[in-house]
């Protein structure tokens, strides 16, 4: 330092910071060998803190205003001093002003993707991104364990340490929200109360606050947008004959466009997607009702006769129950009276006469 600077550092008695930076959140007052002379001028404006720091401890802290520096209005640092009846010589001192606004410029991004359960996707890789605000809330905290003797100290150098902070609770605060995937947008701004809460108790020790924190984002990886856009595409399609319509119209306008496509191919194109849509539109009949299917098979007389439903079995002229029937799944031919399915059919014929003694 020169000789002049020297000069001017002992009669300057104005103690200001006016802050041109927007980053710097602690900055100290530049003086020669640290010497302030009793009776100066302390201007400390809105959204500043001035702490005067003594022999290596933090002694007294002023708000917004101005101040004209005596021992009535430095009580801690009169105590320290030993200033118990007055003193008017210059003494050393550091002043370091805090600048206690709002920071609001944070960007913070997920690095990696965090993995949460979904209940209705499974297991789902998410990326997120957005911005947070700090501001200093106890600027003693702040200088004795961040900022130690730094003369300027930025919001970068904190910057680093913060987005570690938000990449270790952002799985937590996804994962246990009990969001489902689809309405997570919905719960971005309770999800990020919640994190700047979580935050805020993380940085307490520090004497910073996380005053608000916003996700302007929450992704999913392409795979799984791509399912979600066919999934959206099957809803807002809804008429399935329409939906074949719309896909037969587009494959048409593909094969006029596409070079070397031939009458043929687009006919072909034509009547597959027709058939497709017959097909998903085509009613469904009713069931077939119980004993109405033709599938029972006869030997009557050395002939294979059927097939017949059960009513149609029943008039088979010459049927006993010893007539052998089948049907599918059946090992072999078997008597009729020995199949409990047929016994509706014998309920009205009566059993062979006995033969004549």
């Amino acid at each position: 330092m020169g000789l002049w600077d020297k000069m001017r550092g002992e009669l300057v008695d104005i103690i200001e910071w006016l802050d041109d930076s927007r980053d710097t959140i602690v900055w100290r007052f530049p003086r020669y060998q640290n010497e302030i002379k009793m009776g100066a001028k302390l201007v400390v404006r809105e959204s500043q803190v001035a702490v005067f720091v003594t022999e290596g401890r933090v002694a007294d802290v002023f708000t917004p205003g101005t101040y004209t520096l005596e021992t009535r209005n430095l009580p801690i640092l009169s105590t320290i001093k030993g200033w118990a009846h007055g003193f008017n010589s210059p003494w050393k001192s550091e002043v370091y002003f805090v600048n206690v606004r709002q920071f609001t410029d944070l960007k913070w991004g997920t690095q990696n993707p965090v993995i949460v359960r979904d209940a209705e996707f499974g297991v789902v890789r998410l990326r997120a991104f957005g911005g947070f605000a700090v501001r200093v809330v106890n600027s003693e905290l702040l200088l004795k364990e961040l900022v130690g003797t730094d003369p300027q100290f930025r919001t970068e150098e904190v910057l680093g340490f913060l987005r570690q902070l938000v990449a270790g609770h952002l799985g937590s605060a996804l994962a246990t929200a009990g969001v489902p995937l689809l309405d997570l947008a919905a719960q971005q701004l309770s999800i990020g109360n919640r994190l700047a809460g979580v935050l805020t108790a993380e940085l307490s020790g520090y004497g910073i606050e996380v005053s608000k924190f916003i996700i302007e984002n929450i992704s999913v990886p392409p795979e799984v947008e791509a399912a979600l856009d066919r999934r959206t595409s099957m809803g807002v399609a809804g008429n399935l004959d329409q939906y074949t319509k719309f896909q037969a119209a587009e494959s048409m306008r593909d094969a006029a466009n596409t070079p070397g496509g031939s009458a043929s191919d687009l006919a072909l194109g034509m009547v597959a997607a027709q058939q497709v849509s017959a097909a998903l539109n085509k009613p469904a009949g009713p069931p077939p009702l119980p004993g109405t299917a033709a599938e029972w098979f006869v030997g009557v007389g050395g002939q294979q006769q059927g097939p017949f439903d059960l009513a149609g079995l029943g008039r088979v002229d010459g049927i006993t129950r010893e007539t052998l029937v089948w049907k599918a799944g059946m090992a072999a031919w078997t008597p009729a009276g020995q199949v409990p399915e047929l016994a509706p059919v014998f309920a009205n014929v009566p059993p062979p006469l006995p033969p004549q003694a």
